[in-house]
């Protein structure tokens, strides 16, 4: 293994999706696509013991992604109902008191996190006290990573109060255009969204904020300096893990890849944009020589 792996903390699933179940959750799917980009990603999570939480683990070894910190604990393997709508964009309806609600820490997780490049975390996993717990030691323990928060909102789980203590001491911020309208309580247009980055990245004392805005593009402030990127016209299936590619391919640019910010931000738009010509959050793709994915 790497001696600087990213910890992608958080919830595994199973996407019921019209089309079929999928395996998914946001910080599992980052590590899904962190892997096609050959970087060592660890998925903490739990799973139960069950047949769902044995073919979960089953997928992550043909991901190449180590299921040795995926926990096996007395719950069922965790799972949500996805609804799309005519454009493709996913509502949730997820189980509650499932295995990834009790995410414990490993010995081997605690011994590796010192040495972490970067630990990627989401609201919707600490929904749990014993996750929000769990997240703060394995934070207070990787004191060489960056701390990565995707802010991925799903109602219920959405408390504004939660984000807020979340954002402290993050290296970098990902949320979409209607997250951060609600945040700082207001609509954010086209035209404003630079303005509202910016009011958010000062509230949450993030240098580095990237906002997402689906059919207007996304959005980067990094270090002080704004970059706007607009759409290519797709096809999409559906939007499900769409986002957590995008910060995949972000964060490769950001620790592995040198591109600059805006160079970064189109690619990770343009990565993102194939996975929702795709069906479900993990399809299987491959990179052309400047990183951009290419079916197979």
């Amino acid at each position: 293994m790497s001696d600087t792996p990213i910890i992608c903390f958080g919830e595994v699933l199973w996407d019921c999706l019209p089309k079929g179940i999928f395996a998914g959750g946001a910080p599992i799917n980052v590590a899904y696509h962190l892997r096609r980009f050959g970087l060592e990603a660890i998925p903490a999570t739990a799973v139960g013991r069950d047949f769902l939480g044995d073919e979960m683990l089953r997928r992550f070894s043909y991901w190449k992604l180590s299921p040795e910190f995926a926990s096996r604990v007395d719950k069922r393997t965790g799972a949500v109902v996805v609804d799309l709508d005519d454009a493709g964009v996913a509502t949730y309806e997820f189980l509650d008191d499932v295995a990834w609600d009790h995410i414990p820490l490993p010995d081997a997780l605690k011994q590796v996190a010192p040495g972490a490049a970067a630990i990627v975390f989401g609201t919707l996993a600490q929904r749990s006290e014993s996750n929000r717990a769990r997240l703060a030691e394995l934070r207070g323990l990787a004191t060489r990573a960056k701390q990565v928060y995707d802010v991925n909102l799903r109602p219920p789980y959405d408390s504004p109060a939660l984000v807020w203590t979340l954002a402290k001491g993050c290296d970098l911020i990902k949320l979409n255009d209607d997250e951060l309208g609600t945040l700082l309580g207001l609509g954010v247009e086209a035209a404003k969204l630079e303005a509202a980055a910016r009011q958010f990245a000062e509230r949450t004392a993030c240098a580095r904020i990237c906002v997402t805005a689906g059919k207007r593009g996304a959005g980067l402030l990094w270090e002080g300096a704004w970059s706007f990127v607009p759409p290519e016209p797709i096809q999409v299936r559906d939007t499900v893990g769409a986002g957590d590619s995008f910060l995949a391919a972000l964060l490769h640019g950001w620790l592995r890849g040198g591109l600059a910010p805006a160079e970064n931000l189109r690619r990770a738009t343009r990565v993102a944009e194939f996975v929702a010509t795709c069906d479900g959050a993990t399809p299987q793709y491959q990179l052309d020589s400047k990183g951009y994915p290419i079916p197979g």
